[in-house]
């Protein structure tokens, strides 16, 4: 596990290393390990069904079942490669004198005086709805290296935003 400033900023900027939180990490095993040990059985089985059929050139179980194994192996590829790269990033975001990767992080929006909580997390973490936002999307890479009472304009696809950074842990 990365610990000091330094070793973060080299894993964000190497193509081999992918920064992720313990939470993401722990979800793309889970989601390989279930690929592995449920859903391809599964799928093998439906191919031995549908091949036990007969003349496959007209066999649509055969074909539909041969296309989903394909689909599954491709995501298998993909998230053993993933986790392969993956580098657990975990540091006390509290003590941190600037905003890192897996803060969470506390903003008013200038234009509404709405206030926003977002947590950074790699873009396999990432999901808007529940606040974790990717820490390469243009609002988290704004907020990385800030901290407490920073403005950041952030230009998305809609309009350019003007945030304060209230807090963060």
């Amino acid at each position: 596990m990365a610990e000091n400033v330094a070793d973060i900023f080299s894993i964000f900027f190497s193509m081999d290393t992918i920064p992720v939180t313990k939470e993401t990490y722990e979800l793309l095993v889970q989601e390989l390990d279930n690929l592995k040990k449920v859903d391809r059985p599964r799928i093998l089985q439906d191919i031995a069904e549908a091949r036990a059929q007969g003349d496959l050139s007209e066999n649509f179980e055969y074909h539909s079942a041969k296309d989903q194994q394909g689909k599954i192996e491709s995501r298998i590829q993909f998230l053993e490669d993933r986790v392969a790269r993956s580098v657990i990033i975990q540091h006390d975001t509290a003590a941190a004198s600037r905003i890192l990767f897996g803060a969470t992080v506390m903003v008013k929006d200038l234009s509404n005086n709405k206030e926003y909580e977002y947590m950074l997390v790699s873009p396999e973490g990432s999901d808007p709805v529940n606040g974790k936002i990717s820490s390469v999307s243009p609002i988290g890479k704004a907020l990385i290296g800030k901290s407490r009472g920073d403005k950041v304009e952030v230009q998305t696809p809609k309009k350019v935003l003007k945030l304060e950074i209230l807090d963060y842990k």
